[in-house]
Parts: C-alpha cells; structure tokens; sequence
C-alpha cells in the first residue's frame, strides 16, 4: 500500500526514511507499546519484519545485515527490559563500527514516573542514557513533529564519517500523531566524506617508495570503507606485501602473492616474522587502531626502527596506541585512491628501479619460503577421533564456495578459524573481535544471508556460543532463512579451559559442562536439519550437503577438547593484566620507540 504523504504519521515518515536508506528488514520483539511500529510495517508492505528469540539475537542480526550490505541495520524492541536486552548487540556494533539503529518503544509521556509496567523513562530506569555510552547517539522522541529531524540526526550520525550505532526511544503515544510529511532523499542530509589532506598525501607517497621494505597492516576498515581494489592497487604498484588484523581478514586476498596472512591474535607465523623484522622499515596501518588483539598485546616491536603512517576515517585512533610519522585522516577509499594517483605521479618523474621492485618480492619470497603460513600444517590432514579442529576447518574451506560467507563466533572456534581458514574474496569472513560478544555468529549469520540471499551463508561456533543465542535457529527457520551453523563441540567453553589449565595449572575447572549440549538435537526439534558428525571426512560432505539442501541446517562436529589454538599470547596478555608490574611495562615498551 502506498503512502498517502498528505496523511502521514509519525511511525510512517520514519518507515520511509528507513525505506530510503536501503532497509529491507527489521528484526525485534513485538510488546504492547511497540506495536504501532508493527502495525505500520504491515501496511506499508515495504519492509519485512523478522521475529527473533531475544532482542540481544535481534540486534545481532541487524549487525550481520548492515556488515553484509554495507547499508544500515534496523532492530527494535518494547520498552524496559525489552531495550535492556538488546544492550550487548549494540556495544558489540558500536565497538566494531557497525551501523545499526535500535528503535526501542516507550511508555506514554503521560505515564512517565508513574511506575508504569515496565517503564524505562528519564524517571525511571533512564534507557537512553543507558545508550549513550555504546552509540553514537540516543535520543528520545520528544515530540511527533520532531520525528523528520530526530531521524535525519540519527541517520546521519550512523552512517556519516566513522559508522556506529543509533538509539531511538519512542513514547507510545508518539507514533500515530500525524506529521508534516518532511520526507527527502538521504544525500540531502548525509553526503559522502571524501576528504584527504593533500600534504600528507604527498609525504606519505615519498616514504613508501623511498622505504626499502615497506609492510601494510590492513585492518576491518578496509571492508568499512570497500576500499579492497585501492588496497590491493597500492600493494601491487609498490610490491609492498600486506598483513591483516584478525578482524580485517579478508580484506586483501590470502591467496594473493603479496600476502602474509593475519598478524596477531592466532596470527600467521609469515606476518609475525615481516611485522617484526629490523628490516622493515616502515608500516602504513590502514582501518586499524592498533588494539590488543592486532598488535600482539601492543608489542613495541611493531614501531621500533619505522616509520609509522596511520590512515583512519576517526583522528582520534590515529596515534592512540603507537606514536605515528604521519598521520592520514579520511575516509578509508577516497585516501588510498588519492594516494595510489600520488604514487603514480611521483613514480612519473622518480621511478622506482627495477632492482629496487625485485629486491621487496624477493624479501616477500624468502619469508613465505622461510615460514609456514600455518603453524601446523600437518594437522589439517589429522585423521584422529575426536577431530582434530584443524582438520575441521580445512574440511570446512573446501566444502564453502569461494564466494561463502563465513561468520566466526567467540572463543576457540575464532582462532582456528583465523589461522587455518583461508580467504580470497573481500566480504566472505566476519568475527566481532571488538567486544567479543559470545553468540554473535549464531545470530548475525541470519542477517548477513538476508542481506545476500544469492550467496552460501555459514556460521562455525561453539557449543558454548550456541548456548547462549541457539534458540535463533528456531527464527531461521520460521521465516527459512538457509544459513548453516557449524557447531564445534567441546563440551563447554573450550577457550576459558585451555587459558585456566595453563595459568592455574589444572587447580580447578569452572568452563566444561557436566552434562553436554546435544547440538543435533537441540537443532532438530527446532525444525532444522540437523546432522551430528565424528570421523575425518564427514565435515565437508555434511556442509556441502546441508548448503545444497537450501534450509536452515546445523552441522555438529564432535573435536578434541585438549586441541590448544594458536593464541597462547592471548594467556601471557591475562598475566601481564593480572601483574601490576608487568602491565606497567605495556606503556614504558610502547613510549620507548
């Protein structure tokens, strides 16, 4: 049904702001004081609502659609602890630069203080400041007039400059007041950040050609700003190779010959050695602020003898963690494009010497020569049982399409996955490694299938993350979404077992379940197929099929619970923190470049 803009309401005008931006579903809870937002949806036929299990789920999928489609994500929920449910999926979005907005119902102003079932008002239990601290911005509808402006602000603040989550509280008597139609198009009220700063342009193009052995640190910025062609342009121009930050992995093609894999958390051992070389020279880190995990715990060594060039869409990452030569602050493409032209030009009048060239691919030669890009190769082929997760994940890559999606949840499954599963294409790997939200794969994987219903969608887990969001299967197949879950079970949190054996020395267990999950089970009963699989070759056969069955599939894989992951510098980190003394040095190392 179409609009009539003479007659429209304040939820109406808000549904075809959101109609403009791309949205194509919203994902939430009904409860009483949010169903004139339901109402509306069904009769504008323009959005599709999808029903989940939990508004933590809901939020989660809304972060998976918008890291897909690169366009925003939209969850609602009721009021109370309908909002306070969704509070971690928007810290994990708000964490990784996700835009996503979160419509969250109120109930009326006139009942505001009055102790009104599940009241979460200025008076009460203050939802919006709650917001404040994981968004980019919360608001409350303080009026239906305001709705044109609230939104444009919110729209705005979401998907302009850094992209981040939004917050909208609407009191229940808000919706239905009819509104000024102030409806106009997004690039009015949002237009496109391309701005570099010409001089450092220019200095930064001078100090990668004239650096004799130039490294780029690519992280989830790159994808952010789908700047993967200018990535890749750049690299092969300067025969400088590129290694990624754990979330960034996919961002340049693991196959390419200027690859070194992933440095940092469960890292290839080809990037530790290029990233710590006193050969090096100089980093241009690229949509990375240096954290913990795509640094090595902030190891000086990242900066000693270099110069250090930083570019990020956000001043305020650019020489956080490292003390940087030359900062570049701008959007991710619009930078690397004009750098790319600057290069050329200065390659025009200085061209670099054959020699020169030859010299950086033969370093990048003797490194994957000299250095495994996986610690244990071997594994892969392991035919023990339980299976070897190793063995796993490479029957998992060859069972996915190179064009699959991958969602990586927390825990052990994100290390092996980061170090053994290799990617080509841009957009395929996705792991929330800002906040480490257990539970994000089991649900984000819905909406990133959504959002590319034409493309295989996977999602590997644990059987600890599918304890705590599992019920969303149950969502994908009410509305047969054909995501496959593969569930690595250990039987219980696999990552806390390993870390607690090796700092307390076995002293005493607190991750492993009593009673494991049956994942299959579990599954089945939900409406999914569901598979339960234990001996060497079954893993690929078992995804290859439930992606060709085009339903909601969940593939359980019984693996070695004693199988340590390649993240033992994650355990030393916990024991720098744990030691006043060593976690002072994490500073004195960093300032003594």
């Amino acid at each position: 049904m179409d609009v009539d803009t003479k007659t429209l309401t304040a939820v109406q005008l808000l549904l075809e702001y959101l109609s403009a931006e791309g949205v194509s579903h919203i994902f939430g809870i009904p409860g009483g004081p949010l169903m004139p937002l339901y109402e509306a949806i069904f009769d504008s036929h323009k959005i599709k609502p999808i029903i989940t299990k939990h508004e933590e789920g809901a939020a989660f999928m809304a972060d998976g659609y918008a890291r897909v489609s690169g366009r925003l994500g939209v969850c609602c929920s009721t009021t109370g602890p309908g909002a306070t449910n969704a509070l971690t999926g928007m810290a994990c979005a708000y964490r990784d630069s996700v835009p996503v907005l979160l419509l969250s119902a109120q109930v009326a102003l006139a009942a505001f203080g009055k102790g009104a079932a599940q009241e979460s008002s200025p008076l009460g239990i203050d939802i919006v400041s709650l917001y404040k601290s994981v968004t980019k911005g919360s608001f409350m509808l303080p009026s239906a007039e305001k709705t044109s402006d609230i939104v444009r602000h919110l729209l705005r603040a979401a998907l302009s400059g850094r992209p981040g989550p939004v917050h909208l509280s609407i009191p229940a008597d808000m919706f239905k007041r009819p509104v000024s139609p102030d409806l106009v198009p997004p690039c009015t009220y949002r237009p496109l950040t391309e701005c570099f700063d010409r001089q450092s342009i220019r200095r930064a193009s001078k100090v990668l050609i004239e650096s004799r052995h130039p490294i780029i640190l690519a992280g989830y910025g790159v994808h952010l700003g789908r700047a993967h062609k200018e990535l890749i342009a750049l690299s092969e121009r300067l025969k400088i190779p590129v290694v990624t930050t754990p979330k960034g992995k996919g961002v340049f093609p693991e196959n390419h010959d200027l690859s070194l894999g992933v440095f940092g958390l469960a890292g290839s051992p080809r990037a530790d050695q290029a990233m710590f070389s006193p050969e090096t020279d100089a980093v241009l880190a690229i949509g990375t602020s240096f954290g913990e995990a795509s640094t090595h715990a902030w190891d000086f060594r990242i900066a000693r003898g270099k110069k250090v060039l930083q570019l990020d869409i956000d001043p305020r990452e650019i020489g956080k963690n490292y003390p940087v030569d030359i900062g570049l602050p701008g959007d991710v493409r619009p930078v690397l494009e004009e750098l790319n032209y600057q290069v050329q030009r200065d390659l025009l009048f200085a061209p670099l010497s054959p020699d020169v060239m030859g010299m950086r691919m033969a370093k990048v030669r003797a490194v994957r020569a000299m250095h495994r890009r996986v610690i244990d190769p071997r594994s892969m082929r392991d035919l023990s049982v339980p299976l070897k997760p190793q063995r796993v994940i490479s029957e998992l890559r060859r069972a996915m399409p190179e064009t699959g999606i991958l969602f990586v949840d927390i825990g052990n499954v994100m290390a092996w996955a980061i170090h053994y599963f290799k990617t080509a294409l841009p957009g395929t790997f996705f792991i929330n490694m800002g906040f480490g939200s257990m539970g994000h794969g089991m649900a984000a994987a819905i909406g990133g299938k959504l959002a590319a219903p034409d493309r295989a969608v996977v999602s590997l887990v644990g059987d600890a993350a599918f304890a705590m969001n599992g019920m969303e299967v149950h969502t994908a197949v009410e509305h047969n979404v054909p995501v496959v879950w593969v569930v690595m079970n250990n039987g219980g949190h696999g990552m806390v077992h390993m870390g607690e054996s090796i700092q307390f020395k076995k002293k005493f267990n607190t991750s492993l379940f009593s009673r494991p999950l049956e994942i299959a089970k579990i599954a089945e009963s939900m409406g999914a197929r569901a598979v339960r699989v234990a001996h060497p070759g079954e893993t690929e056969s078992a995804v290859r099929e439930a992606i060709l069955a085009n339903v909601p599939s969940v593939v359980e894989v019984m693996i070695d619970r004693e199988s340590r992951p390649p993240s033992a510098i994650r355990i030393e980190t916990l024991e720098k923190f744990f030691n006043p003394e060593q976690s002072k040095g994490i500073n004195h190392e960093l300032g003594a470049r």
